[in-house]
């Protein structure tokens, strides 16, 4: 149960829901059972119920606790700048921090994730990526910051400045 809610942080629950069903339905259902039993027990019996079943429960909890704690924006530095590209299929957030560091959360079809981390310096109106936030080319290592049009430009002109025209997958546009 633990391995199927920690996909969420690798990959999407749902969609290992629909590939592994025959596996998880019974493991969850039987675990919400047992949960459900064992808290009946202990309004009834009190906290004489079996150590075994009591302890398990608060070792899921626990676990599943210190998961979302440590995937929660707690424990990171302040977000200085978020902006999003949004197409069909995906979203793409990037999250630039006051640390220095740059997170890509990208957010696909049947509850995909995948987060990139990279390191990036604002110099004037450009961030200047030292590692991008990407394993592929799809986002340069330099973006315009446009505050006008709310929006982060990608592509560069022929003449080698920044084209600040809004189209199809050009720019993320500044949510924060």
């Amino acid at each position: 149960m633990i391995l199927w809610m920690m996909t969420s942080l690798f990959g999407g629950m749902i969609f290992y829901l629909f590939v592994c069903s025959f596996a998880v339905i019974p493991v969850l259902l039987g675990y919400i059972v047992s949960l459900i039993d064992t808290s009946i027990s202990i309004f009834k019996k009190g906290v004489s119920v079996s150590e075994t079943k009591k302890y398990s429960h608060m070792a899921v909890g626990g676990v599943l606790s210190v998961i979302l704690i440590l995937n929660s924006e707690i424990l990171k530095s302040n977000a200085l700048l978020s902006a999003t590209l949004r197409d069909d299929l995906f979203h793409y957030q990037l999250i630039f921090r006051e640390n220095g560091t740059v997170e890509n959360l990208v957010h696909g079809f049947a509850g995909f994730e995948e987060t990139h981390y990279g390191k990036y310096n604002f110099k004037g109106d450009t961030i200047v990526f030292s590692k991008v936030p990407y394993d592929n080319d799809f986002i340069p290592d330099t973006l315009y910051i446009n505050r006008e049009q709310n929006a982060l430009f990608m592509y560069r002109n022929d003449d080698g400045s920044f084209s600040d025209e809004k189209t199809w997958l050009s720019y993320f546009e500044i949510d924060k």
